[in-house]
């Protein structure tokens, strides 16, 4: 039985996110749908992860096993086909070793956050960057992200509702800068927590806003307390861009 690696790209906005729902449409769900057609069997389609309700991907990776055997490309084109009007996009598609797993054997993975700080709203990148009407301290933003770089207890940056057996995590590398019209927050590591790149990216518009420095930032990670994080950014502007194996 074959087993097919995909890149995929998405937009998230009619999605309740990549995993199967049964209150709502999945990314996940519309992937098995277009799988099953093509397999002429249901299939289970398993992701390096899961992205929020709302949130894009560049380069999602996913892999399923079909019942027989079809050329990697074709693969590719029949699942574009069966998605018919769903706002994903299979890149790529190739055959891979039967013990890969596109979760487990993941080393990192990479997220962008887009922020436009101007003023005058959205015409064409609405639901797709989180616009702040004033003009944010990147400078500032990026110093107190650095803050977040390491090993430690992020439960101040983790919803709720998120499964993870721990709070710990490592995140590897945090940017901010200017790109053109917009802030562009880079983020990478291991694994995330729910929510945390945008319990993050909400916290650091609060240093960009003047209202937070790297110290109120320091004090929000050591208090390991939810409360104290800063309005979670809306999914709008986040997408996973890479993940590395």
């Amino acid at each position: 039985m074959p087993r097919y690696k995909l890149t995929i790209e998405y937009d998230g906005a009619p999605f309740q996110g990549w995993q199967w729902q049964d209150h709502g449409p999945s990314v996940q769900g519309a992937i098995e749908a277009a799988g099953a057609k093509l397999n002429s069997a249901p299939v289970t389609v398993y992701g390096s992860g899961r992205t929020d309700s709302g949130v894009h991907a560049l380069a999602q990776i996913a892999h399923m096993d079909l019942g027989k055997d079809i050329r990697a490309d074709k693969v590719r084109d029949a699942l574009n086909f069966h998605l018919g009007q769903h706002p994903i996009s299979i890149l790529d598609a190739e055959i891979v070793d039967e013990e890969w797993h596109a979760r487990f054997d993941a080393i990192e993975r990479r997220y962008l956050y887009r922020i436009v700080d101007r003023r005058p709203r959205l015409a064409l990148d609405r639901g797709r960057v989180w616009r702040i009407p004033v003009r944010l301290n990147v400078e500032a933003m990026h110093d107190a992200a650095q803050v977040l770089v390491g090993k430690h207890d992020f439960s101040t940056f983790r919803d709720t509702q998120c499964q993870a057996k721990s709070p710990v995590k490592t995140v590897d590398e945090i940017t901010v800068l200017r790109a053109g019209h917009e802030i562009h927050c880079h983020f990478k590591a291991r694994s995330f927590l729910h929510k945390q790149v945008r319990s993050f990216v909400g916290s650091l518009v609060e240093v960009g806003l003047d209202k937070w420095d790297a110290e109120d930032m320091q004090a929000a990670l050591e208090a390991h307390d939810r409360c104290e994080c800063g309005p979670v950014a809306p999914p709008d502007g986040l997408y996973l861009t890479q993940v590395i194996y």
